[in-house]
């Protein structure tokens, strides 16, 4: 336990130590590096356009990335019928479920309440995903791994400018990280150029786990299930795919592809009002 605790409070300082880190390479190496003459540079050149996408992707993967930290799943504990005797420390093996609580409610020991709707915890962000951030989630995943795949294809073309190689061939890059290996201890690579080539490959593996992520998240919900619920072998009412959309996007799920916003009230809260 005391494990997942450090993990939860390094990782979120891990990703935003990336994040920092990608921001800087971006718009005072890579975009400047695009500019030949900045007095003859076109209002909408390739460097201002790419500059441009990329400040849409950080910040809507920043966005997202608040907006789930600060949509935490609300505490049942307090509102459930946990019957006479119980507590919220019954729930910690996950096996209780009081006939008034709403399906794939699970008492997380790292957060120490019970949510509703409970997929997983994320370590990224150091918070549980249920169903008030679980739109937000899949919004930080997604424009995660796009602007991981951008900053790639941007240092790519850096290096390929600096180091004066093509990577035409696919196998350029996967021979790239022993060549510049061998290079940097000999002293014909620069400590800055192999540092863009080591994130390369970091951009990479976060991209495409992001994107991955993405897609199997995607899948789970269009099934109308959690990641809880298919690790504890729950079985759920079969729905319209188009319902289980409706219920984690919401009515604005166009709004929330292009800007981040508020995710809808869980429907618990709407149970509750009714």
């Amino acid at each position: 336990m005391l494990v997942l605790r450090l993990l939860n409070v390094i990782a979120p300082a891990y990703f935003l130590c990336i994040s920092l880190v990608t921001f800087v390479l971006q718009i005072f190496v890579f975009i400047p590096s695009m500019f030949r003459d900045p007095s003859t540079t076109p209002l909408f050149s390739p460097a201002l356009l790419h500059g441009a996408l990329f400040l849409f992707l950080s910040a809507n993967a920043l966005g997202n990335y608040v907006l789930v930290i600060q949509s935490s799943p609300e505490d049942l504990g307090k509102d459930l019928n946990l019957g006479e005797g119980a507590e919220v420390a019954h729930w910690l093996d996950g096996s209780r479920s009081p006939g008034s609580a709403l399906p794939s409610t699970h008492f997380c020991r790292l957060c120490a309440r019970v949510t509703q709707r409970h997929d997983h915890h994320c370590f990224f962000t150091g918070n549980c995903i249920g169903s008030r951030n679980m739109r937000n989630f899949i919004m930080f995943c997604l424009y995660t791994s796009l602007a991981c795949l951008d900053s790639l294809v941007a240092g790519m073309a850096y290096i390929s400018a600096t180091l004066s190689m093509s990577f035409v061939d696919p196998l350029a890059f996967l021979t790239l990280l022993p060549h510049s290996i061998s290079q940097f201890f000999s002293g014909a690579l620069l400590s800055s150029e192999m540092f863009v080539i080591l994130m390369l490959y970091l951009w990479l593996g976060i991209g495409l786990a992001c994107a991955g992520f993405c897609c199997h998240q995607m899948l789970l919900i269009l099934r109308g299930q959690t990641r809880y619920q298919v690790r504890k072998g729950m079985v759920v009412r079969a729905r319209p795919w188009r319902d289980n959309l409706k219920e984690v996007f919401g009515k604005k799920w166009l709004l929330g592809l292009l800007i981040p916003v508020q995710n809808v009230e869980s429907s618990y809260h709407r149970q509750k009002e009714k």
